[in-house]
């Protein structure tokens, strides 16, 4: 053979794309095969290209070459086809009419060349290649979780990735942060196999070795396999994967969180941090402020400092050590001060201040800090600010003066950081009652409960005037709150109950009128106080400690519906004479001939004639005697005539 043979027969053998050679020398050469692609599990259809004559195609031989033997599979006799026993028995079928020869569930076995030989003339056939692709399954990619060492002197293995049951083997490409990588002496190394299944599948594994550096700690790794289908080229690509990159420490500092201006109360946390893979072990140290030395603070199991509360004795200059424990070299931080703003416990002079009336007051407000103060001045009862700065003056001293005042000193440029104080002014007098008077609607035979409060300084204390369950409860250190519990009984309604106030300024008494409630003159939405219920029966108001009296509405007297029923009595009655008199007028018809009907002009329909005696009351007229009674005329009676307009 010549030059250009050998390299054409090179070709063949690689690609079976060139004309093969005959392996006896003088035979002629064939043409090259026709190429069928399918993927495995479908259809392939072998299409017969001999003449199309029927008589070409009545008797047909196929076979599949397998090692560059030729090995029956199908025969076509008279235009029927019939499988000839082994692999393909099962899977063969005519088509076409003869001219095509389907092979079902193409599996990668399946790739070979098949062959259809006609009877005349013997020697004339056609060769079919088949190709068989199947793409494979998603790349499955693991990382190296040990991690690479950067002083390493070799590449380390970085990644594995994995693509199984493909057909042909696909390729392989790495990628660093989406940028392909390639062998590299020393610095990349890609090492691949493959293994071919049962199924005749292919599963490629290919590892990535690479020598990483510092820079490299939060690079993106990931692998795509690259395949062919019969459709063209396709990719799948693996996850990105970060492999874990070990490095010396070189540098360690200090964070605090929250960041900005710290309180006392505060969550605060000291936290060492450093530059190196894996990080070295960490302790953080407070100079004390005595003797300058470092004292070692503990820290929980990951090395931060939690001050929680902080207060202001946390202030101070803290450092972190950082000690490798490979190299076992410490490295320190910079020094870092921390400040914990603080206020001071307020204090008010005089603590305890007690007046006569008509007198003055200075209350005075003190407190540290270490950022700027602000003070005011509130009314406890009330929340009302009645000074801003540390001095409040009280002049020409009522009762209604006393209680408490709260100083409030606090930080404006920091919220929330701020501490009060109460102080309890106290007011010389006598005992202060809540209400003189109150009604109260009962029950008979029911639990009753009663309140009574009196205030005054000196604190005063409260009896009761019936026998009963009592209890007291201090409002404040000049106020008092006494409950009763007692049974309503007739003479509890007869006599009422009194409570009394008594100090050694003297006494005050407020009383409690008990009535029985009428549960037919009440309405749901009534406001009067009754006792139906065992709640307190003694509501009361005051405003900037000064108690007043609260009338409770009344409900409706019987009387008042008495007089109601009397004066529509009368207003009958005035009416009833008014109708009689208009009767023995012959104002009225009744049904008597010759009477003239009583008619008004329409500007006076509104208006009404009564007739009323000049000397009798209507009792003596004789206004219900019978109709057979004796009747006199008008003008024999004397009568006078009132005209009552509107």
């Amino acid at each position: 053979m010549g030059l250009p043979r050998l390299v054409c027969a090179f070709l063949l053998a690689a690609c079976c794309c060139c004309p093969r050679v005959a392996g006896v020398p003088g035979e002629a050469e064939q043409p090259a095969p026709e190429l069928v692609e399918v993927e495995v599990g479908s259809t392939a259809l072998l299409k017969c290209g001999l003449s199309q004559s029927q008589g070409n195609l009545s008797h047909v031989d196929w076979f599949s070459v397998h090692k560059e033997k030729r090995i029956p599979i199908f025969r076509v006799r008279q235009g029927q086809g019939q499988s000839e026993p082994g692999e393909y028995q099962h899977r063969l079928s005519l088509q076409d009419r003869g001219a095509t020869l389907a092979l079902t569930q193409v599996t990668p076995h399946d790739e070979r060349i098949f062959l259809c030989q006609g009877k005349r003339p013997r020697s004339q056939e056609h060769r079919i290649q088949l190709r068989v692709y199947k793409a494979p399954e998603e790349p499955n990619i693991q990382v190296n979780a040990l991690g690479i060492p950067v002083d390493s002197k070799e590449p380390e293995e970085v990644a594995t990735c994995v693509g199984r049951n493909g057909y042909p083997i696909p390729q392989v490409i790495w990628y660093k942060n989406g940028r392909p990588l390639k062998e590299e002496k020393n610095r990349v190394h890609i090492q691949s196999s493959q293994t071919v299944e049962s199924s005749g599948l292919y599963t490629l594994q290919s590892i990535l070795k690479a020598q990483l550096v510092k820079e490299d700690k939060d690079a993106q790794f990931y692998c795509e396999l690259n395949y062919r289908l019969p459709s063209g080229n396709h990719m799948k690509e693996s996850r990105e994967v970060t492999v874990p990159v070990f490095y010396p420490t070189e540098k360690v500092w200090l964070e605090v969180e929250p960041v900005g201006m710290l309180k006392e109360g505060d969550r605060v946390e000291i936290r060492c941090l450093a530059d190196g893979n894996p990080p070295p072990h960490f302790s953080i140290s407070k100079q004390n402020p005595s003797t300058r030395e470092a004292e070692e603070e503990t820290t929980n199991d990951n090395g931060v400092l939690v001050l929680e509360p902080a207060q202001k004795e946390h202030s101070g200059l803290y450092e972190c050590q950082g000690l490798d424990l490979d190299t076992m070299i410490s490295l320190p931080s910079e020094p870092q001060e921390l400040l914990v703003n603080y206020v001071s416990d307020v204090r008010v002079s005089p603590a305890a201040p007690e007046r006569q009336e008509g007198s003055s007051l200075t209350l005075t407000c003190e407190a540290e800090s270490s950022q700027d103060l602000e003070f005011q001045w509130l009314r406890e009862e009330t929340g009302q600010v009645l000074e801003r700065g540390p001095v409040l003056q009280l002049h020409d001293l009522k009762r209604e003066a006393g209680g408490g005042y709260r100083c409030v000193a606090s930080v404006p440029s920091i919220p929330g950081l701020n501490r009060t104080q109460l102080v309890n002014v106290a007011v010389f007098g006598p005992p202060w009652m809540a209400f003189k008077e109150r009604k109260v609607w009962v029950k008979e035979n029911m639990m009753l409960n009663l309140s009574c409060e009196a205030s005054g300084h000196p604190r005063p204390t409260i009896s009761w005037n019936v026998n009963g369950t009592t209890s007291e409860q201090d409002q404040d250190p000049q106020r008092v709150l006494s409950t009763l519990n007692v049974l309503v009984t007739p003479e509890l309604l007869e006599t009422g109950v009194e409570c009394t106030a008594s100090s050694d300024l003297g006494k005050n008494t407020s009383i409690l009128f008990l009535e029985l409630v009428n549960l037919t003159t009440l309405t749901p939405d009534s406001n009067t106080t009754t006792g139906l219920s065992t709640s307190t029966a003694s509501p009361h108001t005051r405003a900037n400690s000064t108690s007043t009296e609260r009338k409770l509405p009344e409900p409706e007297s019987q009387g008042v519906v008495i007089v109601a029923v009397i004066v529509c009595i009368l207003v009958l009655a005035v009416l009833g004479a008014v109708l009689y008199f208009l009767y023995k007028k012959g104002k009225l018809p009744c049904g008597r001939s010759g009477k003239q009907e009583i008619t008004l002009p329409p500007s006076r329909k509104s208006e009404f004639v009564v007739e009323v005696k000049s000397d009798k009351l209507p009792e003596e007229m004789g206004l219900l005697q019978g109709s057979s009674g004796d009747k006199r005329a008008p003008g024999d009676q004397g009568e006078k005539y009132i005209d009552l307009r509107h």
